[in-house]
């Protein structure tokens, strides 16, 4: 564990080579921006004794500070590598290749809207009338249930249950059209 005066003495040593350190970083990551939150993370690590780990003093510590500020960087390569490839994964769940265009595969707002107003209208076409027309069927339809079955459940013959399914796919059609 940093010792409080050594943490006081890491940044000293950070605040006299600031400058240094991020031209360092910058060259290590490409991007001056990300070089001073790596100098910043570094202040971070070395201002709070609880994280870090060290078995006696610190012989070198700008040596200490650049291989602190590595661990970071290679800490902060490694997650935008699994941000990248879960990004990636969550493109390739979502979209279609169509020639060289990438398509999004979730349906557009006005699609989005036209279907539930359609869904809606068949929701309603199913609770409306003719009423003996559509409960078989929703037996049939929806619940799976079979002709013969309905037939018996009904009380009526086979040849009624299916002149019931005709009439009413005739009226969600119609229903459906409008």
């Amino acid at each position: 564990m940093l010792s409080s005066h050594q943490s006081e003495g890491l940044s000293a040593v950070l605040a006299a080579n600031r400058g240094r350190l991020v031209r360092f970083f910058t060259a290590r990551t490409g991007s001056v921006a990300e070089a001073e939150d790596v100098v910043q993370e570094i202040w971070l690590h070395t201002a709070q004794p609880s994280l870090a780990q060290a078995t006696g003093p610190i012989a070198n510590p700008l040596a200490y500070l650049h291989r602190v500020g590595m661990n970071i960087v290679l800490d902060r390569v490694r997650a935008n590598g699994r941000r990248q490839r879960r990004d990636i994964g969550y493109v390739d769940a979502t979209t279609s290749i169509v020639g060289v265009e990438a398509v999004d595969d979730a349906p557009s707002a006005f699609d989005a809207v036209a279907s539930r107003e359609r869904f809606d209208r068949l929701a309603a076409a199913l609770s409306g009338p003719p009423e003996g027309a559509m409960r078989v069927f929703r037996r049939h339809r929806i619940d799976g249930v079979s002709h013969a079955d309905i037939a018996t459940e009904l009380g009526i013959s086979r040849s009624a249950v299916e002149k019931h399914i005709a009439v009413a796919l005739r009226h969600l059609r119609k229903a459906l059209d409008e």
